[in-house]
């Protein structure tokens, strides 16, 4: 029997790693279906913290191994090179393969500190094909149907992989058939199709379960995804969604990740891809839970839309932060945020602990209203697409992250995210109807992230945007905490004019204090716009209402957050 070489034998070590990865990922996905039909939320919660860190755990373990095997040659390039010949092989064929390549890449920026992409020893863009295209690709149940009738939805439920029995079937059958009926009445005109298709697995987040289709007609693609509850008697239809916006709604940046098992993870993204031919493929991945390899799709595209213009970066719309630099490409709906290297004596806080605040977010539910940022190290920008101006704004302020080398722009620490409008900004431009939805919304924004155990702490305008759906979102977490960390206290009443009118506070205030009669004054708003808030929303000045969250929170309950319209 012939000897192995040491570049397939640590190939062989990146594989098993990547395979216990990849199959205790799978096997922590598979539970969500019986928490979900045992109403077990909190279980389903634990579960989707439990999957953020398996990447970074398989990483280290594995590295571990190939330490003990190679040695010192563990940094030898000559030899990673060989190595990532010799996995390139041994995906061949697997459903999983540009996971097993994300993991690959992992490696190497664990063991070589080095920017950009290094052809020799990485994976790069041309390694990763498009996901599949057209109907033939996916793995899915399809029913050759011409008209949508309560009999075929039936058989797709039934066909569902609940163990669990539906509360009434023959009801949310014919309520499912007759609302995407109707709304191929609406959008073409007829109702006639060539096909119902639906992915195998069902996805699963919070408390809902999502059966994902499509109904399809030559070129004509109408997504149907059915939103299934647990009820007190079994299973019960919730929702059927048919629209794209509500449907990109529910695989949002600011959302928590679903649970689906995924044999071939390429193919179902092919097919999202279908029916949400706006959304990102990064942004798909991350919506599955798959964040590492979101982060190199979203690599790819970066540097694939810079490399296809000449535009300049400027600074990010919105007021300037005081503990951010941020920049943008006007055609690029991403911001590139920078610590910068001082803060304000108002700011108490560090560097260390900004990058907490993002790793808290990064491990707790989103509820639709915390937008998602993905974290880079030792990304390169040209520095031709940067003015005079810009390029010495990020070097004066974060002159410790950015950095030039020649005629590369090198950024050594940033959080790159979905760009909003800042709902200050948005207020001054919309008209009436949607300046009222947005305040309103702002409330519920605040409320959500309350009910989830989060405290928003700098609540004002500027650090909330507004997505391109028009919902509200908050994205400056310097100050965030958890919600059971806050004191929520009553302003003590002042027992002369002098401290009434005093400048500094006459009472002692505490780390972690919150007077919610303060917001009054503290959120700035006036005319109209805080009329329109308080109507809705003056039970956020009450101090019962932030200590009944946190009792809530402190049980452990997990509050329902619908990301579609609940019929």
């Amino acid at each position: 029997m012939s000897m192995q070489s040491p570049a397939h034998r640590a190939a062989d070590i990146v594989r098993g790693g990547f395979e216990e990865f990849h199959s205790t990922f799978r096997a922590v996905t598979r539970r969500a279906l019986e928490r979900f039909e045992q109403a077990d939320w909190e279980g389903i919660r634990r579960d989707t913290e439990r999957r953020l860190g398996l990447h970074n755990r398989g990483v280290t373990d594995t590295l571990e191994e190939l330490q003990a095997t190679l040695g010192e040659r563990i940094e030898d390039r000559e030899l990673w090179a060989s190595m990532k010949r010799a996995f390139s092989i041994s995906s061949l064929g697997t459903d999983d393969f540009e996971l097993a390549q994300t993991f690959f890449n992992s490696l190497t920026r664990r063991v070589f500190a080095h920017t950009g992409i290094d052809p020799r020893i990485d994976f790069t863009a041309e390694d990763f094909p498009l996901p599949f295209r057209g109907w033939e690709m996916a793995r899915t149940r399809t029913y050759a149907t011409r008209s949508v009738e309560p009999v075929v939805l039936r058989r797709v439920l039934e066909d569902a992989p609940f163990r669990s029995s539906f509360e009434d079937l023959e009801a949310d059958s014919g309520r499912a058939a007759e609302l995407v009926r109707d709304r191929l009445l609406a959008d073409t005109g007829g109702a006639e199709i060539d096909a119902l298709d639906f992915l195998l697995p069902v996805f699963i987040r919070n408390k809902a379960a999502y059966v994902i289709g499509r109904a399809r007609r030559a070129d004509v693609v109408l997504p149907v995804v059915l939103v299934i509850a647990r009820g007190d008697q079994g299973l019960r239809l919730d929702d059927v969604v048919t629209d794209e916006a509500q449907i990109s709604i529910l695989f949002s940046f600011a959302r928590w990740y679903f649970h689906a098992d995924l044999e071939s993870p390429r193919q179902v993204i092919g097919f999202l891809s279908s029916i949400l031919p706006r959304k990102r493929i990064a942004e798909l991945y991350i919506s599955l839970g798959y964040n590492k390899h979101g982060k190199t799709e979203l690599y790819t595209d970066l540097t694939s839309h810079i490399g296809a213009s000449e535009e300049a970066f400027v600074r990010a719309p919105g007021q300037p932060g005081m503990v951010m630099s941020v920049f943008t490409l006007p055609s690029y709906e991403f911001v590139f945020k920078v610590i910068k290297d001082t803060f304000p004596t108002v700011k108490r806080t560090s560097r260390e602990r900004i990058r907490d605040r993002y790793r808290l977010v990064f491990a707790h539910d989103r509820v639709g209203r915390l937008v998602d940022f993905q974290e880079f190290e030792y990304l390169e920008f040209p520095r031709q697409r940067f003015s005079e101006g810009l390029l010495s704004e990020l070097l004066e302020e974060a002159g410790q992250t950015v950095q030039l080398d020649g005629d590369r722009v090198v950024v050594k620490h940033l959080y790159v995210g979905r760009r909003v409008t800042p709902l200050d900004l948005y207020l001054r431009q919309a008209g009436p109807s949607r300046r009222e939805h947005a305040v309103i919304d702002w409330g519920f924004a605040i409320k959500e992230l309350a009910a989830a155990d989060i405290f928003a702490g700098d609540m004002v305008l500027k650090n909330f945007g507004v997505t391109r759906h028009g919902r509200v979102v908050f994205y400056d977490y310097d100050e965030l905490c958890p919600l059971r960390d806050c004191r929520f206290r009553a302003l003590p009443e002042a027992r002369d004019d002098d401290r009434e009118l005093a400048a500094e506070p006459w009472f002692t205030v505490r780390e972690g204090d919150v007077f919610p009669t303060e917001l009054r004054t503290f959120l700035g708003l006036s005319g109209e716009v805080r009329e329109c808030f308080e109507h809705h929303h003056a039970d956020l000045y009450e101090v019962n209402f932030w200590r009944d969250l946190q009792e809530r929170n402190e049980r452990g309950e997990v509050v329902d957050f619908y990301p579609y319209s609940v019929s």
